[in-house]
């Protein structure tokens, strides 16, 4: 006996992201349900590539009851009105939006980092996926952590434009067509040009100079990976279509050299190290698309600081950073929780 599954956003990048996982995974669903906003009503939806497709309901109008999972990725304004509906109605959420994910009844999960945490999703019967960029970073500083103790990492972060939707990913095309023929290339969806620039501005500014996107990047690495730690981040979009990069810095307690860290990296769940110290001996977002991992590259020791290693880390956002992490967090849920299927 499977589980019955309602992906809701399953037009966006994410939810049809999430359909592929759960095929390609093999997720052990009796039933499939896609949901979005009303005027993606009828819209036919692949399952992966299984040959079968899926007819998208309305969310306004579907009933919950009866269902075990839904992967929700609609948003932070649409999750607060139908999450609570669901969850209500015993359909545990694994939501994909930031709404829920600093809700201290609300676990935020990485499985490969912090699965224990999942025991509280009872209280609400929601659990929160962590921020893209996020998601990434930890998986390849968890196995670190445990090992020699992090104090501090400085990471700079080069995001793809799918992580601002589709429409992110029309405007690079978009500028980038217009740009070779001569036309102008005016923003719409970014505050700058994207096309042949970086823009070092994610989500909406804070009071004191740094992003939303920079204070979810701190606030979810303490509460996923250990609160003691201290992080300062700087977001910046690139014209990369899928797949985020992190320059990052970390600061250890204890002593751990390059020549260790790599060798717990190549070990870890995860992570997949790929770090030959040649031309191309590295991964790029190129590389990273459509693959599972979260890849590290360049590891070596930072001579300014007492036990210091600097890394480079590559990860596809749409599926570790996203879709990947929910389905993983609903494989969790069912071998530790649910259990209905063997």
């Amino acid at each position: 006996m499977g589980y019955r599954v309602v992906v809701a956003g399953a037009t966006g990048n994410v939810g049809r992201e999430m359909l592929n996982i759960l095929a390609e995974r093999e997720f052990p669903a009796d039933e499939i349900a896609v949901v979005a906003s009303s005027r993606s009503t009828g819209d036919i939806i692949d399952f992966g590539e299984t040959g079968k497709t899926l007819k998208v309901q309305n969310i306004e109008h579907f009933d919950p009851k009866g269902w075990d999972i839904a992967l929700f990725a609609i948003g932070s304004d649409a999750t607060a009105i139908y999450a609570p509906k669901f969850a209500a109605a015993g359909c545990t959420v694994i939501d994909n939006s930031s709404l829920y994910r600093m809700d201290p009844d609300v676990p935020l999960i990485v499985p490969e980092v912090n699965p224990d945490a999942i025991n509280g999703y009872t209280k609400k019967n929601i659990i929160a996926n962590p921020n893209c960029s996020t998601a990434q970073l930890v998986v390849a500083l968890k196995p670190l952590h445990d090992v020699a103790k992090i104090k501090r990492v400085v990471v700079a972060t080069y995001q793809s434009v799918s992580g601002a939707g589709k429409a992110g990913m029309d405007e690079l095309f978009e500028q980038s067509r217009n740009i070779f023929v001569g036309d102008q290339a005016e923003p719409a969806k970014f505050t700058k040009q994207i096309a042949f620039n970086v823009i070092p501005h994610i989500d909406k500014f804070l009071e004191d100079g740094s992003t939303k996107e920079e204070w979810k990047m701190v606030v979810e690495t303490k509460k996923i990976l250990d609160s003691k730690i201290k992080l300062s981040a700087t977001c910046v979009r690139v014209p990369v279509f899928v797949g985020h990069s992190e320059a990052v810095n970390i600061e250890f307690e204890n002593e751990i050299s390059a020549e260790e860290a790599q060798k717990i990296l190549r070990e870890a769940p995860g992570v997949m190290l790929v770090d030959k110290r040649e031309d191309g001996g590295y991964v790029t977002p190129v590389e990273c698309v459509g693959e599972y991992a979260t890849y590290v590259s360049r590891v070596r020791d930072d001579p300014t600081v007492d036990n210091g290693l600097s890394l480079w880390c590559v990860s596809d956002n749409l599926r570790k950073g996203a879709a990947l992490n929910a389905v993983q967090i609903a494989e969790l849920l069912g071998r530790r929780h649910l259990k209905k299927a063997a």
